[in-house]
């Protein structure tokens, strides 16, 4: 018997993809410093800010089980990552290669990193599920707005303090790169705050709930 699965369900995993594949690209883009408009920060937090985008519609949308359960996929794809990564760096490399200290540079730097971004990725999520859900229930669903940014805003502060201080102390200098960080996480929660209305928005139309041979049936 063959397994219809609605556009909805096929939505959730793909969101699930792209969450997993931000979350592991900004532990190693998290090496890279940058400037952004005179403001100390690195280029994963554009990448690790999607994240949150996507925790929030899926805490509106499908609830507090998937929401943990996206974050708990997201936590041990980390972890899988990590084990990779560290294999690969003491697997010796061929005798004609000369690129291992670039290798090693580049991918073991990231140990600390990867620490301080587990520790720091599963107190802010968590929290920015339960704020989400908390705030959901004393609004009765209503002001968006409200849950998204509040959440955000909280989760982006914990996350950043946690994820910095242990993966740069004593590598760059923590205050201006903890102030840089937040204001464009804080920024970018702004201004992506219509994605998360447009993926609400779209995701609650009947159409989402059926499979595909009822939307065909639907339409016939």
């Amino acid at each position: 018997m063959k397994e219809h699965i609605t556009l909805k369900e096929k939505i959730y995993i793909i969101l699930t993809g792209i969450f997993v594949g931000c979350l592991i690209m900004s532990t190693v883009l998290a090496r890279k410093p940058i400037i952004v408009g005179g403001l100390l920060v690195n280029f994963a937090v554009f990448v690790y800010a999607v994240t949150f985008v996507i925790t929030d519609v899926v805490s509106e949308i499908w609830g507090r089980e998937r929401a943990k359960f996206l974050i708990i996929s997201g936590f041990i794809s980390l972890v899988v990552a990590y084990a990779w990564t560290n294999l690969g760096l003491l697997w010796p490399g061929a005798s004609f290669w000369e690129h291992q200290e670039a290798f090693t540079v580049i991918l073991g730097s990231t140990s600390r990193v990867m620490t301080g971004g587990l520790i720091a990725y599963l107190v802010a999520q968590f929290y920015d599920v339960w704020i989400f859900l908390f705030l959901k229930r004393k609004t009765k669903g209503k002001h968006l707005w409200i849950r998204t940014n509040t959440s955000t805003f909280i989760a982006q502060t914990i996350d950043t303090f946690i994820f910095i201080t242990i993966g740069f102390y004593g590598v760059l200098p923590l205050k201006p790169m903890i102030i840089g960080v937040l204001t464009i996480k804080i920024s970018i929660a702004l201004v992506t705050q219509f994605l998360v209305y447009l993926a609400v928005w779209i995701l609650r139309k009947p159409a989402f709930e059926l499979t595909p041979r009822e939307t065909l049936e639907s339409t016939t």
